[in-house]
């Protein structure tokens, strides 16, 4: 059985300093390995992103990647697989993280984009041993993309 994807890219931002669409996919595709499925990356700006930061986790700033995954009971299965939930990536807070660390942009991009897929597929960081399993996940996924340790 071959593995399906539906990723969807939707940028609410103008495209300087956004990877492509293309290279988001393929990020996306690295981190959710055999799972099949659809997921939707909405690249967003600050405004955008302090709303639903707000709203849905009750803190009122931006943030760099928000994960809403998809409650699928009672779902009928596509040829894409299940709705696997979306991503909310904010731009300029990307940009400026990387700036701060000294990060290459195109490397903090690919780790926000394969963070956000692990959280959709049920990864957390809640205390230090999930932390430390999805790190871990983190670099492993990064590295077969090329990029360094985001840590």
């Amino acid at each position: 059985m071959s593995v399906s994807h539906n990723i969807t890219i939707q940028r609410r931002v103008p495209p300087a300093g956004v990877p492509a669409p293309a290279a988001l996919r393929e990020w996306a595709l690295a981190a959710l390995g055999h799972t099949h499925g659809e997921l939707t990356i909405r690249i967003v700006d600050e405004a955008e992103s302090a709303q639903l930061n707000s709203r849905y986790r009750g803190k009122d700033y931006p943030t760099n990647v928000l994960s809403f995954p998809y409650d699928a009971e009672g779902f009928e299965e596509t040829e894409d697989g299940p709705p696997l939930g979306d991503l909310a990536i904010c731009a300029p807070v990307v940009a400026r993280e990387a700036d701060e660390q000294g990060k290459d942009p195109r490397a903090h991009w690919a780790h926000m984009v394969v963070h956000g897929v692990l959280h959709l597929l049920g990864r957390d960081h809640l205390d230090d041993a999930e932390a430390e399993e999805m790190e871990a996940e983190e670099r492993t996924i990064l590295a077969g993309l090329g990029f360094p340790d985001p840590y």
